[in-house]
C-alpha cells in the first residue's frame, strides 16, 4: 500500500474507533449494533493496542466484568437504554446480557494487548485481572459445552459468529420457523434485504433463542441446534496457547503447571479437529452436527482458519517473549495440525473457490451452490477473516498469499470501513464505520511484527 494512503487510512480508522467508543467499551457500529459484542471487542482491542493500549485493556476488562457465574462470556452486553435499537434486546433475555456466547478469541487478544504495553499492563495488573476469568471461560467451553467429539458445541448460529453460513442450513431446517416473540428487523434500516438473512431465517433464530432462554440457558437441554465449528475450535486452541503464555508471564518466566495444562488442552483440541472435522475431498475442515454425528461438507472460510495452527519457524528470543520481557509478538505457532494438512489448506485457500477465483477472500466458497457475493456470510469478504488468514500465512512464509489478503484492507477506508465487502468488486456491504474493520485495518498497517501468534512450547526431550 502507498505510504500516504496508509497514513490517511490510519487517521480515518482512528476516528471511527473514537466515534464508537462509549467511555467503557466500543460498539461495533452506532446504528445497527449499539451494544457491546463479545468477539468484536476482542478484535477492537487488537487494533487499539497500537495507539490506545489503556483503552484496549479497558475494552476487555469491561467485557469480562459481565461474565456469568458459570464462566461464559456473553455474546452481547446491553446498553439497556437502547433496547429498541437492536433485536432481540435485553428485554427478550430478561437480563443485561444475552445468554449466548461467541468465538473465544479473547485470550489471544489479551496477550497481544499485554505485549503491546508491558509497563502499562504491569501497572494495572492486567494479566492478573484477566487470566483467571479467561481460564474460567475456557473451562466452561471444555466442560458444559463439550460435545460428543470433545469439542465445544454452539447452541445457535449467532454463537458461531458466522450467523448465516451455509454450514448451519441443514441443522436449521429442523427448527420450526415460528416464534412466540414478534420478529423485529431494525437491521434493515442499515442494510438492504439482499445483504441480510431473510425473515424465515430470523423466525428460526428467534425460536432457538427462545428455547434456550426458557431452559434457563442450561447447556444440558437440547434446543434443536448443536454444531461444532472449525473456526470456533481453532480460536479456542490458539487462545489456550495464549493462556499458557500468560501463566508463564505471571510466574515471571518460571515453570508453571498451568501453562502445561493449557498446552496439552490446545493439542487435544487440535487432535479432535483432525479426527472429526477434516474433509479430505474438500481439502479443509468442516462443521460437525453433534446431533446426528455427521460432518457438514460445505466449503467456507471457517474451515480455512485452522491454518493458524499450521506452524512456522520459532524465531530467536521466543523464551524472552513468553516471559513478558519483549514484545511477545514475533513468535509463530508451532505445528499442531496433522501431517500434510497445512499444504492442503494452503492449496484450498489459493484455489478457485477462494483467492484463486477473485481478488478477495469470500466467506463461502465460490464453488458452493449457496455462494452469494452480497448476502451475509454467504459470500461477502469479511475483514476479520482476511486478518486471521493473513496472520496464518505470514507465519508460514507465504508472502504471495499475504499480499493478496492484505489488499482487502486497501478498500476499507475508501468504502467507509464497511461491515463486509463484495469479494469480487470490493464494494462495501452491510453497515459502515464498523469498528472491527477499522481496528484490524490499524493492526495491519501498524504492526511491525512478522507474526502475532502465541507459540506452543517445544516438546520435552
Amino acid at each position: 500500500m502507498h505510504k500516504d494512503f496508509e497514513e490517511d487510512a490510519v487517521d480515518a480508522a482512528t476516528r471511527v474507533l473514537n466515534s464508537n467508543w462509549t467511555g467503557r467499551h466500543t460498539v461495533p457500529a452506532t446504528g445497527l449494533y449499539p451494544h457491546q459484542w463479545s468477539w468484536d471487542s476482542a478484535f477492537v482491542a487488537i487494533g487499539n493496542r497500537h495507539r490506545e493500549p489503556g483503552r484496549a485493556r479497558a475494552e476487555l476488562v469491561t467485557l469480562l466484568d459481565a461474565q456469568w457465574p458459570d464462566g461464559r462470556v456473553p455474546q452481547i452486553v446491553y446498553d439497556v437504554g437502547r433496547d429498541d435499537d437492536y433485536a432481540p434486546g435485553a428485554g427478550f433475555w430478561g437480563a443485561a446480557t444475552s445468554g449466548l456466547v461467541q468465538p473465544p478469541v479473547h485470550a489471544w487478544a489479551a496477550w497481544l494487548v499485554h505485549c503491546a504495553d508491558l509497563a502499562g499492563s504491569a501497572r494495572e495488573g492486567f494479566l492478573a485481572r484477566v487470566y483467571p476469568r479467561l481460564a474460567r471461560w475456557h473451562e466452561y467451553l471444555h466442560g458444559l459445552r463439550a460435545g460428543g467429539a470433545g469439542l465445544p458445541v454452539t447452541k445457535h448460529p449467532w454463537e458461531t459468529g458466522t450467523d448465516n453460513s451455509p454450514l448451519w442450513d441443514a441443522a436449521l431446517e429442523r427448527v420450526p420457523p415460528r416464534s412466540r416473540t414478534p420478529v423485529r428487523r431494525p437491521d434493515l434500516r442499515h442494510a438492504g434485504t439482499g445483504e441480510r438473512p431473510g425473515s424465515r431465517d430470523y423466525r428460526r433464530y428467534y425460536r432457538l433463542a427462545e428455547t434456550y432462554r426458557d431452559a434457563g440457558c442450561a447447556d444440558d437441554v437440547p434446543v434443536g441446534f448443536a454444531m461444532v465449528c472449525p473456526l470456533f475450535s481453532t480460536l479456542l486452541a490458539v487462545s489456550e496457547i495464549a493462556l499458557a503464555r500468560m501463566a508463564e508471564a505471571l510466574s515471571d518466566g518460571g515453570g508453571d503447571a498451568r501453562a502445561d495444562v493449557h498446552e496439552a488442552t490446545a493439542a487435544r483440541v487440535v487432535a479432535a479437529m483432525d479426527e472429526h472435522l477434516w474433509d479430505d475431498d474438500l481439502g479443509q475442515y468442516v462443521a460437525l452436527d453433534d446431533t446426528t454425528g455427521q460432518r457438514v461438507r460445505r466449503a467456507t472460510v471457517n474451515g480455512l482458519v485452522p491454518l493458524l495452527l499450521a506452524g512456522g519457524p520459532e524465531p530467536a528470543g521466543t523464551s524472552a517473549a513468553r516471559s513478558g520481557r519483549t514484545s511477545g509478538t514475533t513468535t509463530g505457532a508451532g505445528a499442531l495440525l496433522g501431517p500434510g494438512r497445512a499444504e492442503r489448506l494452503l492449496a484450498t485457500l489459493a484455489g478457485p473457490g477462494f483467492l484463486g477465483g477473485g481478488p478477495n477472500l469470500p466467506s463461502t466458497s465460490r464453488e458452493d451452490p449457496a455462494f452469494d457475493p452480497a448476502l451475509y456470510w454467504r459470500g461477502p469478504a469479511w475483514f476479520n477473516m482476511s486478518w486471521l488468514l493473513l496472520r496464518a500465512v505470514q507465519t508460514l512464509g507465504r508472502d504471495d498469499l499475504a499480499a493478496r489478503l492484505r489488499e482487502h484492507f486497501a478498500v476499507a477506508e475508501p468504502e467507509i470501513f464497511p461491515e463486509y465487502t463484495d469479494p469480487d468488486t470490493g464494494t462495501g456491504r452491510g453497515t459502515r464505520q464498523f469498528s472491527w474493520t477499522a481496528a484490524l485495518t490499524l493492526d495491519v498497517l501498524l504492526s511491525t511484527d512478522e507474526c502475532i501468534l502465541p507459540t506452543p512450547a517445544p516438546p520435552s526431550a
